[in-house]
C-alpha cells in the first residue's frame, strides 16, 4: 500500500506565495511520474505540473512561469506556486505513477488565494 501524506495548503493573498508538499510512502516499486492536479468548486479535476523521471517537466499554461515542480532525492515532490491568482484556488491533489503504471492520489490539500 502506498500513501501520499500532502501539506502546504492555505489561504493567502493575490500575489502571494505557497509550497505544497506530498510525501510518498510505503511499498513503491519505483516513480515514473510525480505530479498535481487541481479541482476547483463545480469544475473537473485538472492537470497542473508535473515531473517525470530524468527531470522533464511539464505544466498547465496557466501556471506557466509562476508555478515550480521539483522533487527532492526520496519520494517527494514540491510545487512551489508563486504569483497566486483567485483562479487558483482549488483542491490540490498529489498523483504518482509507478513505473508499474500503478497510480495514486493524495487525500487533496486546499489552496484559497483572496483578499
Amino acid at each position: 500500500q502506498v500513501q501520499l501524506a500532502e501539506s502546504g495548503g492555505g489561504w493567502v493573498q493575490p500575489g502571494g506565495s505557497l509550497r505544497l508538499s506530498c510525501a510518498a510512502s510505503g511499498s513503491i516499486s519505483g516513480i515514473y511520474i510525480m505530479g498535481w492536479y487541481r479541482q476547483a468548486p463545480g469544475k473537473q479535476r485538472d492537470f497542473v505540473a508535473r515531473i517525470i523521471a530524468g527531470g522533464t517537466t511539464n505544466y498547465a499554461d496557466s501556471v506557466k512561469g509562476r508555478f515550480t515542480i521539483s522533487r527532492d532525492i526520496g519520494n517527494t515532490v514540491y510545487l512551489q506556486m508563486n504569483s497566486l491568482k483567485p483562479e487558483d484556488t482549488a483542491v490540490y491533489y498529489c498523483n504518482i505513477v509507478e513505473w508499474s503504471a500503478k497510480e495514486y492520489w493524495g487525500q487533496g490539500t486546499q489552496v484559497t488565494v483572496s483578499s
